[in-house]
């Protein structure tokens, strides 16, 4: 499932590419996509609409439209958003396309469809709908001290990484991100949350803001699956900056001493370095 970075990247290019733009037309083709009103619904709402900006919740990407309504996208495991042209060929699983009066189209598109679009009111985002009104903090837009992560993480006792991908703790972290942070400080994933010295809890807020920022600017991360791609087709390039998710039995790039291990967490895969990680 694409994490903070990659969502934040799609985000920032539809600031670019739809805000001020108007639906002219919107074709529903998948109607497992959209699942919280009915296509017609979706569809006669949209239409005349015109897109004022781009936001991200966590991993939900938000466009509030002039009507007072947002868009709400969830790409979940494999779907993409694409920028495209009436006359470029449509992707097989393309199941939501949304075409702009300048010209110009946007394409939701979904191999697997665990993904959707849907409509809500601001007001129901931050109080009605539970996946989005029970967000925790975001690491990028709303950055804080590390000692009020500290609080925060001593909040609840819990595994690390269960705390790192808990999205009423922090939104936006999944297993990718939870395993680089996690690495790039020094500590293992099921460390408990009130084990840390007041240096290991500065040094792991330090990560996780810097590993996110770092993943953002290249564009997020592309795996095996290809599942990810930016609003142009672009796959991310961070992978090739990864330290551990993935990288079972090849030597640590820190120690140099010893191959990274898997594990699993929580029924997800888990990669640390067995020397590197306390």
């Amino acid at each position: 499932m694409p994490e903070l970075p990659e969502v934040e990247t799609i985000r920032r290019e539809l600031e670019r590419e739809v805000v001020g733009k108007k639906i002219k037309s919107v074709e529903v083709t998948g109607k497992r996509s959209i699942r919280r009103q009915t296509p017609a619904e979706l569809v006669a709402r949209l239409e005349g609409a015109k897109i004022t900006a781009a936001q991200r919740k966590g991993k939900y990407l938000l466009l509030p439209l002039d009507t007072g309504d947002v868009l709400v996208v969830h790409l979940r495991m494999s779907g993409q958003l694409l920028r495209a042209v009436p006359k470029d060929p449509v992707a097989k699983h393309t199941h939501v396309t949304i075409s702009f009066t300048q010209g110009g189209q946007l394409r939701f598109v979904d191999p697997r469809t665990f993904g959707e679009l849907f409509l809500a009111t601001p007001d129901e985002i931050t109080s009605e709908i539970e996946e989005l009104s029970t967000l925790g903090v975001d690491p990028v837009e709303t950055p804080m001290s590390w000692v009020d992560f500290g609080h925060l993480l001593r909040s609840r006792k819990m595994k690390l990484k269960a705390f790192l991908t808990d999205q009423t703790m922090i939104a936006g972290i999944g297993n990718i991100y939870s395993d680089e942070i996690l690495f790039d400080s020094g500590l293992r994933f099921d460390r408990d949350t009130d084990s840390l010295t007041t240096q290991e809890i500065r040094r792991l807020y330090r990560s996780l803001v810097e590993i996110l920022h770092e993943a953002i600017k290249y564009g997020g991360s592309t795996l095996s699956d290809e599942q990810y791609v930016d609003l142009n087709g672009k796959p991310g390039e961070y992978q090739q900056h990864h330290q551990v998710y993935d990288r079972e039995k090849q030597p640590c790039r820190r120690c140099r001493r010893h191959d990274i291990v898997k594990a699993k967490f929580a029924g997800r895969s888990t990669f640390y370095c067995e020397v590197c990680q306390v």
